[in-house]
């Protein structure tokens, strides 16, 4: 029996929004769809992921090789200007990490010294109250994820978040003047992304699935073993639990209520 095209664009059209098994593609769409295709994912189990940096161990070469590890696993760009700047991880001064923590007697050591930054992967991120699409979501295990494909680059998430762990794309990535990851695509570690959309630190879900530590904290310890220790919050008996049971330990702005679970021990 023939058909005529208004027909099959009708059916096409039914079959579109019906979807996979049953479900219209609006639902698909819908918060929390992404959430539930999470929970498929082998993830190592934890209750809640953390870091401990140990200050002690912390220099340039091993914040220069986290930042390295880190960007190129994940794709980031770099572009020269400034404004421009996409980081998931970066170094930065004791005034502007722990602001209102310096005094006029700080030890030269702490005030000439930088810092490892990235997400804090907040108990209570703001960033995720104000996404209007839960482009940004907290996983069980309290990963702060970032979906770049639902992302609409409004940018809530950015003036939420204290700790200016977001970077927003002006430009295309994949048009960036230095090369992203070699690898990609023949090994999709993380995909690119595209202009208008926000990105972050994400703790490298895809190596925890896989049983691996996140690409900063493997690399930092290659060359200096214990400078960041990363494990589960919630075990007593994880090692970066008696990390901080041995050694006292700052956070950056905890007054703000964020609950950030990467901790810096002195």
């Amino acid at each position: 029996m023939a058909m005529d095209r208004r027909a099959f664009l009708k059916i096409a059209g039914l079959t579109a929004l019906v979807g996979v098994g049953g479900k219209a593609g609006f639902e698909l769409l819908a918060p929390g769809a992404v959430d539930a295709a999470e929970k498929n994912v082998p993830l190592t189990a934890a209750k809640k992921w953390g870091m401990a940096v140990d200050v002690q161990l912390l220099d340039d070469a091993v914040m220069e090789k986290c930042v390295e590890a880190c960007h190129v696993h994940n794709n980031v760009p770099h572009f020269p200007d400034p404004k421009e700047e996409i980081k998931w991880i970066w170094k930065d001064t004791y005034e502007h990490v722990f602001p209102g923590n310096e005094n006029e007697y700080l030890a030269e050591s702490f005030e000439e010294k930088h810092f490892l930054v990235l997400c804090n992967h907040c108990t209570n991120p703001p960033c995720c109250r104000v996404c209007p699409t839960k482009a940004t979501w907290k996983r069980e295990d309290g990963i702060v994820m970032m979906d770049m494909h639902r992302c609409i680059g409004c940018r809530f998430c950015m003036a939420a978040c204290p700790y200016g762990a977001r970077s927003f794309n002006w430009s295309d990535p994949r048009k960036a003047p230095q090369e992203l990851n070699p690898n990609f695509p023949t090994n999709r570690e993380f995909p690119t992304r595209s202009k208008g959309v926000v990105e972050k630190c994400t703790f490298c879900a895809e190596r925890l699935a896989k049983g691996q530590f996140p690409a900063c904290v493997e690399a930092g310890n290659r060359v200096k073993p214990g400078v960041l220790v990363f494990g589960d919050l919630d075990d007593p008996k994880s090692e970066v639990r008696a990390v901080l049971r041995e050694r006292y330990s700052i956070r950056r702005k905890p007054e703000l209520g964020t609950g950030p679970n990467i901790y810096y021990m002195i």
